[in-house]
């Protein structure tokens, strides 16, 4: 959607929480959950009801290798969004499979940039939103930073893969006329996972292709900047923007996320910590010592087991930072008296965007934990995101 005060901005919450792995269930998810997300948003004031409203479109490769092998589900696609006055402008590619109902831990990072079906898939997000895309000729695909960590990627191929992309990306561009960007999106325990990490990546990714195509991957490989990942980093986000932009690393997306974060030495928050351990998602865990260094746990029992075998881990520790993607509205007081909101580094970007409306024109709402959250932080899933348009659209308004 567009915002008066931001006329520049496409403003979505990203479908990727709603469980659909084929493009039947996909557009049956945007019927039943977006269209009554969009009518909320009529009827508290923040959409016109005559207004295009954008959606943040997840296809899973299955849902992708159906709309191309029948081009008459995209025509149809294309005739539902005209009815119901909706457009996309970004396709969350980073989750390749399944998402959501069974356990996806690391394996959400497979297949990485070493595998040839992870371009297959992104080319054909690319060439859908092409086919697809109104009302915006910038257009976006998010997808994961390279690869994980302990997974020892083949950077070399990876680096021609995206060369490959990009060239591709270039023709589409020739041919529909639009702008292509690629987000690729730091996490913890990434290939690439913090401000210092991206820029040495982008250094060396740039440094393997050839004079005559830097400017061509200058435009169309960039950053997919998530709140809630920075923040788990204990990055200050004014200077990552700063440092992003003196290298000329393009923002393509920014997605709207907030973590939990806690002072371990509280019994009470340990304890109302294990309420959020689930086994479908991985909820790295970075721990910031006395003297400032970082400790990484690649999941919420790694981290319980850690302090169960060392107690002295705990007295070392000065905050814990937790991947759970928890509503970017709720405020630390409505957590609990123990449990807080890495809310401030997401505040600061929207101080970022009033000092800069121009600073990415993709904004995308990324909560997608609705099904795992405790009990306390649930209510229907259209009232929660429509609650979190209202509290962002009121920070990026102040």
């Amino acid at each position: 959607m567009k915002l008066s005060s931001y006329p520049q901005l496409d403003l979505a919450y990203c479908t990727n929480c709603h469980p659909a792995e084929n493009w039947i269930d996909t557009l049956h998810a945007l019927e039943v959950h977006t269209l009554k997300v969009k009518q909320l948003l009529i009827e508290q004031g923040s959409l016109k009801a005559d207004a295009p409203y954008a959606i943040g479109l997840r296809l899973s490769s299955q849902s992708a290798q159906d709309l191309t092998d029948q081009p008459e589900l995209i025509n149809q696609f294309k005739k539902w969004l005209q009815q119901n006055n909706c457009y996309v402008f970004t396709i969350n590619g980073f989750p390749y499979g399944e998402f959501h109902n069974t356990s996806v831990k690391e394996q959400v990072y497979r297949p990485d940039w070493s595998a040839p079906q992870r371009l297959t898939y992104t080319k054909q997000l690319f060439k859908i939103l092409c086919e697809i895309h109104s009302h915006s000729n910038s257009l976006s695909v998010s997808t994961l930073p390279l690869s994980f960590k302990s997974f020892n990627v083949d950077e070399s191929f990876a680096f021609s893969q995206l060369l490959e992309l990009s060239l591709y990306m270039e023709e589409l561009m020739l041919n529909y006329d639009v702008d292509l960007h690629l987000g690729l999106e730091p996490e913890p325990l990434g290939h690439f996972e913090n401000t210092q990490e991206t820029l040495d990546f982008f250094r060396r990714f740039r440094a393997s292709c050839p004079a005559e195509h830097q400017a061509l991957i200058q435009k169309t490989i960039g950053l997919n900047l998530d709140t809630c990942h920075f923040a788990l980093e204990y990055e200050d986000c004014n200077e990552s923007l700063a440092l992003f932009a003196k290298h000329d690393i393009r923002i393509s997306k920014v997605h709207a996320s907030c973590a939990l974060k806690l002072n371990p030495n509280k019994p009470e928050a340990l304890h109302k910590l294990k309420e959020f351990v689930e086994p479908t998602y991985l909820h790295q865990v970075l721990i910031q010592t006395l003297d400032g260094s970082i400790i990484r746990y690649s999941d919420l029992p790694a981290a319980f087991s850690a302090i169960e075998e060392d107690a002295s881990l705990l007295r070392q520790s000065q905050e814990w930072r937790v991947h759970f993607h928890i509503p970017i509205g709720v405020a630390s007081t409505e957590l609990s008296c123990s449990l807080q909101s890495t809310q401030d580094f997401l505040i600061d970007i929207c101080k970022a965007y009033q000092a800069n409306p121009n600073l990415c024109p993709h904004l995308e709402i990324e909560t997608y934990t609705w099904g795992v959250l405790p009990t306390e932080l649930k209510q229907p899933i259209e009232l929660q995101i429509r609650d979190e348009y209202q509290w962002l659209i009121n920070e990026l308004n102040k």
